[in-house]
């Protein structure tokens, strides 16, 4: 294994449990590792405003990625380093096929969330995880008119995502959207995510890379929805949790534990930091 100098992982359903903590162990690894010099770097289908604070006030981390690669930002001060934004007539023809579907549908823009206000009250028929549930609620502006805003803004935005109610509704859109020239993903088993074409967690680790003069071979990453898949197959190397989608391990080339068993931290100690760890996988 090349000597690695950046570390790069999902939030939800990777680093975080599945009631969404950064446990005391993990928080140790993370911090040895970013004594060795080591960047970290959270990469997320969150959008900026959705990412837990305790990730920009964790010592070290410089750098965190946002909705699925659509921004680099500066954890510091929260400025956008890049941008890689879908455009306007994409974004138009995709929610348009959203709303065909029984769906909660949601627009970003600028590190920001908004939903449609007449299904906010109905969220449960889209979640079932409480942890979820909360996340969400905390992190969309409910809109009265979603199609109304998106109209009036007019311009390109980070990501597109719809939840559906039905999953053979999820996957009759994904064949239609997957057609057209983008970057549809699905960091949960209901949801639809699009990007701008080429646009995901991989390459904005590489352009990040590029910035820092970190090669490839020496990015390693973690990752359990769909949206990882590429980022763990961009990355020197990649590795799936044990409660991530076969196509993720499929894309990966090692398992570790799952997350509620903090099986990216167990990882690095025992891979990358060279101790034992609290457990081997």
């Amino acid at each position: 294994m090349n000597k690695i100098k950046m570390i790069a992982f999902d939030l939800d359903g990777t680093l975080l449990t599945t009631d969404k903590r950064l446990t005391e162990y993990t928080k140790d690894v993370l911090s040895r590792a970013i004594e060795k010099g080591i960047e970290v770097v959270p990469a997320t289908g969150r959008p900026l405003m959705g990412v837990p604070e305790e990730f920009f006030a964790f010592p070290g981390v410089r750098y965190i990625v946002c909705s699925n690669g659509a921004r680099i930002i500066n954890a510091e001060d929260k400025r956008t380093l890049e941008a890689r934004l879908l455009p306007y007539e994409d974004a138009k023809e995709i929610l348009a096929i959203f709303k065909e579907y029984d769906t909660m549908r949601d627009i970003f823009y600028d590190g920001r969330g908004y939903t449609e206000e007449e299904k906010f009250p109905k969220i449960e028929r889209y979640f079932s995880t409480p942890a979820m549930i909360q996340y969400i609620r905390t992190s969309r502006t409910p809109v009265k008119d979603i199609d109304g805003m998106f109209f009036k803004e007019h311009r390109a935005v980070d990501k597109v995502q719809a939840l559906f109610a039905s999953l053979k509704e999820k996957d009759e859109a994904f064949e239609r959207i997957r057609k057209l020239e983008c970057e549809p993903s699905c960091a949960l088993k209901n949801n639809i995510e699009v990007n701008a074409a080429g646009v995901h967690k991989g390459t904005a680790l590489l352009s990040l890379g590029v910035r820092l003069g970190i090669r490839r071979e020496e990015i390693m990453a973690f990752g359990d929805g769909t949206n990882d898949a590429k980022m763990l197959k961009t990355a020197g190397v990649g590795v799936a949790m044990a409660n991530a989608a076969l196509e993720v391990k499929n894309a990966a080339d090692a398992i570790t534990l799952s997350n509620d068993e903090e099986g990216a931290a167990v990882y690095i100690d025992s891979h990358v930091l060279g101790r034992e760890g609290r457990r081997k996988c």
